[in-house]
């Protein structure tokens, strides 16, 4: 309501020239909510697809390690091959961006 009453005041002391301050600087205010909108919603839609990659890659590692156990619970691989490649595959894995 005190707006409404700055603004009825404003246009009816200057006249026409009040509304004529006021109209830009409700355009710019405008266009500045609009852009931090889009800034923020980038942002977030950046992190969200970060997080998507790191899990993808945390269970593509894992699927990984299950392979692997069931090719030494098949007897395609020995122990000694298992624990090589189980290890070189711990030691590539991704690490998590808040660790």
């Amino acid at each position: 309501m005190l707006t409404s009453l700055t603004i009825a005041e404003s246009i009816t002391r200057f006249g026409d020239r009040g509304f004529i301050w006021f109209a830009p600087l409700v355009s710019l205010l405008l266009v500045a909510a609009i852009v931090v909108l889009i800034v923020l919603l980038v942002r977030s839609r950046n992190r969200l697809a970060a997080v998507a990659q790191n899990v993808s890659a945390s269970d593509a590692g894992r699927a990984a390690e299950a392979t692997l156990g069931e090719r030494f619970a098949q007897g395609d691989i020995d122990e000694v091959e298992y624990r090589a490649r189980l290890e070189v595959l711990r030691a590539n894995r991704p690490t998590p961006p808040n660790a």
